[in-house]
């Protein structure tokens, strides 16, 4: 077997050691960690390799939180300290920057929100003849892991757990499978089974009882996530406004992590009196820049405009929102239509947002905000901007995806002799 040091933690959470053939990816190392592999696994795009002995621990290990981990592969870096997690979720937004040759911005020390603060989790399971195997898939793999926890959940979803394995025995025909979508909103838990005939008459019945003994707000079934049981409209508090959630409707991970990048939008925006919102979601910013702005919501989510709509209608103390339903990954907002705004904000998904990037690099919005769950479309983006005239005043980053290698940010950015503040 082969003895290797760690040298470090890569983009995905692996640990990474360097022999003479090149490197090798190590799932669930620290650096500074020595140990022996086990086998190594050429794929095509890169060289992994198992740990069978522990030799010795680096400094950042920790004793893992779950006992799951290392088997389920719904976390990936709970061995490691909180501090060192901070320190290289930074230096993850700093890499993504520098290689798009964006260097000396101000990255800000990263804000966690720790275990037990998701409010979203998606889960598959299947029924065996051993019972219903409820759980994250194994990592890289189709196979479930049974889970009897779940630190990184609000307890109130790991708490469901146990009875809803009871209930999928019950809903799913042997070898049947389904993914659960649990959320906590404020008025209790919306669950989605994506699998599960909802027109059916006998699992109307089983729904509807298991909505009741456990006080769900909704039950949905199947593709089109139709509402089963619906014994009241699921809400979510926007900066104090109370918002219908659609039936798999997206939310941010966690309260405190919606709540630290508000603040930082509002912050980086004061004083706008006109703010375009694009791609709005529900309105998690929206409605915070309403309280003293003139705003315009953009989303290409029907789902999402009807509900963002039937919140700002029951609003009260809010400047005008205008909401439009509109796909700005092909069309974007551009030349005169950002002529009145004194500032926008985009918080695009995963891919990032280049032609709406585009489109504001040759425009004269003064403020920029940009919000990011991905680092290297992040940066993109953002060499984008800056090629166009804009400053990059500052990045903050927030860890809401608690042991994953994912990261949050929100970044501003600035044209002319105005300054706007990030991360303080």
């Amino acid at each position: 077997m082969t003895e290797v040091d760690i040298v470090r933690i890569g983009a995905q959470g692996d640990g990474i050691a360097e022999l003479a053939d090149g490197p090798v990816y190590v799932p669930y190392a620290a650096p500074g960690d020595r140990v022996r592999l086990a086998r190594a696994d050429d794929g095509r795009k890169r060289r992994t390799a198992e740990i069978a002995e522990l030799v010795t621990a680096g400094p950042a290990r920790i004793e893992p939180a779950c006992r799951h981990f290392g088997t389920c592969g719904g976390c990936a870096l709970q061995h490691l300290s909180a501090a060192y997690l901070a320190t290289w979720k930074r230096q993850r937004i700093l890499d993504a920057l520098s290689g798009r040759g964006l260097v000396d911005v101000p990255v800000a020390e990263t804000i966690g929100v720790g275990s037990g603060s998701r409010r979203r989790l998606r889960l598959a399971a299947r029924r065996t003849q051993a019972g219903v195997i409820l759980g994250f898939n194994a990592r890289q793999s189709h196979q479930i892991v049974d889970i009897a926890e779940c630190p990184v959940a609000e307890p109130a979803l790991a708490a469901l757990l146990p009875a809803l394995r009871t209930l999928l025995a019950a809903l799913l025909p042997k070898g049947g499978k389904t993914d659960v979508q649990l959320t906590l909103c404020d008025n209790g838990i919306d669950l989605w089974l994506t699998e599960i005939d909802g027109d059916a008459m006998a699992a109307q019945r089983q729904l509807a009882t298991f909505a009741e003994a456990q006080d769900l707000a909704r039950i949905s079934a199947g593709g089109e996530r139709l509402p089963v049981i619906e014994r009241r409209r699921p809400l979510v508090q926007l900066s104090g406004i109370a918002v219908p959630l659609p039936p798999g409707g997206f939310l941010q991970a966690s309260r405190a992590g919606e709540q630290a990048l508000v603040g930082q939008v509002l912050a980086a925006t004061a004083g706008a009196r006109r703010v375009a919102d694009l791609y709005a979601g529900l309105g998690t910013f929206s409605f915070a820049l309403a309280r003293n702005a003139r705003v315009h919501a953009v989303e290409g989510d029907a789902a999402a405009v009807a509900s963002m709509t039937a919140g700002r209608n029951g609003a009260s103390g809010l400047k005008q929102i205008q909401i439009e339903h509109r796909d700005l990954g092909r069309r974007p907002l551009a030349g005169r239509e950002l002529k009145p705004y004194d500032a926008v904000v985009f918080d695009p998904p995963r891919t990032g947002a280049r032609e709406q990037a585009e489109a504001l690099a040759a425009s004269a919005v003064e403020t920029v905000v940009a919000v990011s769950c991905e680092p290297a479309s992040f940066a993109r983006d953002a060499r984008i901007l800056v090629d166009g005239g804009y400053r990059l005043e500052g990045v903050l980053p927030v860890d809401q995806f608690t042991w994953s290698a994912h990261v949050e940010l929100v970044a501003c950015f600035a044209r002319g002799g105005g300054r706007r503040q990030i991360g303080s």
